[in-house]
């Protein structure tokens, strides 16, 4: 299934919807949801608040993978950031000593069983598998 959708944050409720019938066309199990939602939303939510160089909507697909679920989200005419290749977050240092920002993703990439970044030609795709396990 894929589906586009528009670059703000209210189309959040149209992407559970969107997850909700994958899984239930799928047949996935329900455990797998939390992951594929918080790290579509965090990714989702990036593009949207990074990406601002852009009015193009993003493209979010939802596909079965022998291992589980791939999805996909695509932005179009958009400069290069490659999430998964942030920088490190202490998460044990104090909240007083950490830099804002980075959090989301590093859950993402912790959360997920792998995650891929390609961009060709203004167009950044960020792809995640989840496992069925």
């Amino acid at each position: 299934m894929q589906q586009k959708f528009k670059r703000n944050f209210n189309e959040l409720k149209n992407i559970v919807t969107m997850t909700e019938s994958v899984f239930r066309e799928l047949g996935l199990q329900p455990e797998l949801r939390n992951v594929v939602d918080l790290a579509t939303e965090e990714l989702f939510v990036n593009m949207v608040t990074y990406n601002t160089e852009t009015k193009e909507d993003i493209l979010i697909e939802m596909l079965p993978h022998a291992l589980g679920l791939e999805v996909r989200l695509t932005d179009y005419d958009v400069e290069r950031f490659d999430p998964t290749n942030v920088g490190t977050v202490n998460i044990d240092a104090p909240l007083d000593e950490r830099t804002p920002g980075g959090l989301g993703l590093y859950l993402v990439i912790k959360m997920v069983d792998s995650i891929h970044y390609e961009y060709r030609s203004r167009q950044s795709k960020i792809s995640f598998i989840v496992d069925r396990k």
